[in-house]
């Protein structure tokens, strides 16, 4: 009888329907969505370079506050300090009043590293040095909505990689990234960062902090 073919499309038809294993996901560096934090305090675990920062909660969970006021740029640094190689993300919720807005963003390499910020006023998109914008693109923000921002560094040779993405919180992360410049300067080593600015006179609101290794 002729039998093997028969035994072979049955092994077919068996490895068709069995579910194939996943990707094993990538392994954070650092997390941290604030549910297990004190309310009204800032995580131990982050060197604040100015402002009031301190988590609230609400109905859908708890997050990180910077108030409206003073009207001033304000930061802290959270995770590992890390040379390069790295990404890190965050979600942020702001408002706009009248033409007046909120800028906020996401760092690598410490207070001397590039910035990602959403610069609204603007309608822009920037990596920014320092107090020096390198680079600028078009990008539409949604006021008292949640926004993701994401800042990449990789090593390649003698140069730095620097990336960066913006998108609303909730719809897929865009695969290419909407920005990037290359570094000639070698970066230092340090944490991440997230920045904010309350220039419309509202609380801007961080969550759902991530340093995962570079893609």
């Amino acid at each position: 009888m002729k039998t093997a073919p028969i035994r072979l499309l049955a092994l077919a038809i068996l490895c068709s329907v069995l579910p194939t294993r996943a990707a094993d996901p990538v392994q954070p560096i650092y997390k941290n969505d604030f549910e297990a934090a004190e309310v009204d305090k800032t995580p131990k675990d982050m060197l604040v370079i100015g402002g009031a920062f301190a988590v609230k909660q609400d109905k859908d969970g708890k997050y990180l506050e910077l108030p409206g006021e003073p009207l001033d740029t304000f930061g802290l640094l959270f995770g590992p300090s890390e040379p390069a190689d790295v990404s890190a993300s965050a979600r942020f919720f702001g408002t706009k009043k009248g033409r007046k807005y909120p800028t906020f963003g996401v760092s690598l390499n410490g207070v001397g590293g590039y910035r990602l910020q959403v610069s609204p006023a603007k309608q822009a998109l920037e990596l920014i040095k320092g107090d020096e914008s390198k680079l600028t693109v078009p990008y539409t923000w949604t006021s008292d909505a949640w926004t993701s921002v994401r800042i990449q560094v990789r090593k390649t040779g003698s140069s730095w990689i620097i990336e960066g993405k913006a998108w609303p919180a909730g719809a897929p992360e865009p695969e290419k990234w909407m920005i990037t410049t290359e570094e000639k300067e070698s970066l230092p080593p340090g944490r991440a960062g997230i920045w904010g600015s309350p220039y419309s006179g509202f609380p801007i609101r961080f969550d759902d902090l991530l340093v995962i290794p570079a893609k």
